[in-house]
């Protein structure tokens, strides 16, 4: 969350539709593994070999895994899980090695984890061992994304709270506005596209730039001066009443198993609005009880 993203500037919506493209190919590219060529029933030492060298050619010896490799995996596994426990079946470990790890086998374990915190703090879901050894799996909703947080999640828990807090966390982290198109740049490494339907989501983008902006969590609007046209989020006033910095920076904290004060300036900046929210307010109209008590005195006076 905290890694700057390259991009710079708006994408035409036919840009980012290409480079959402992009990124499902190279999703499906890893999908395929090496099951596209089915083993010959033939028999004989020259076909025997020739299957070999075919099978060497298409089983590649596993080597180190770029970023980007394992971030696409991840995402299809989380998608995979998602799916399968529309139909509330326990989801088998072999269905996963089967669909979705296949030559990624002797990673299996990190990309599990790595899947469960994901489906835990982005949509909200637990991922949980039915019985011990039984390599049986179900998604439990988990109703806080940090406990401190119950308020936010004002309908219990619905699934866009873990979107919403990733954004107000980037927002938070960037200084408090990041641009459209930084934010963009990270969710894609969650598997969340500006031009493709979710899942759980359904349009991203509308909900993250009307719905949000509508229901005052954000604030969205045009950077100027700038040619393409660009875009910042801030926190709306909605977020500033149900939240606050030091909650958010936890939840920051917690998905990157860190602890606040690891970020300095954030963590100062968050006490400082922890005080300031501590303050009694002298701005502002007095009660009317105030008043009145205040008046019956100028009268006796």
């Amino acid at each position: 969350m905290l890694q700057k993203p390259r991009n710079r500037g708006r994408p035409s919506g036919h840009a980012e539709r290409k480079k959402d493209r992009a990124r499902g190919g190279d999703s499906r590219a890893s999908r395929g593994g090496f099951s596209e060529e089915a083993p010959s029933t033939s028999r004989g030492a020259g076909q025997s070999s020739s299957q070999g060298a075919r099978r060497a050619e298409s089983s590649p010896a596993v080597g180190p895994r770029s970023q980007q490799q394992l971030e696409l995996k991840v995402a299809e596994l989380v998608q995979f899980l998602l799916i399968k426990d529309q139909k509330k079946i326990p989801i088998k470990r072999s269905d996963m090695m089967k669909h979705v790890i296949r030559d990624y086998k002797d990673i299996f374990p990190s990309l599990l984890r790595l899947a469960s915190e994901r489906l835990e703090y982005v949509f909200g879901y637990k991922l949980v061992e039915l019985e011990p050894k039984s390599n049986s799996y179900i998604l439990i909703n988990t109703l806080e994304p940090v406990e401190e947080d119950a308020e936010l999640r004002g309908d219990q828990g619905t699934p866009t709270t873990g979107l919403l807090m990733i954004v107000l966390g980037l927002i938070f982290m960037k200084g408090n506005a990041i641009k459209e198109t930084e934010v963009w740049d990270f969710l894609r490494r969650l598997g969340v596209f500006p031009t493709k339907k979710h899942l759980i989501f359904g349009d991203p983008k509308k909900l993250i730039t009307e719905d949000f902006v509508r229901q005052r969590y954000l604030e969205y609007r045009r950077v100027p001066h700038t040619d393409p046209v660009d875009y910042e989020f801030q926190w709306g006033p909605r977020t500033n009443l149900e939240t606050s910095k030091m909650k958010v920076l936890k939840f920051v904290a917690k998905v990157h198993k860190q602890d606040p004060k690891d970020w300095p300036a954030q963590y100062c900046e968050a006490l400082a609005d922890e005080e300031a929210r501590a303050r009694p307010q002298s701005a502002g109209p007095a009660p009317a009880a105030d008043r009145a008590e205040g008046r019956r005195g100028q009268g006796t006076g």
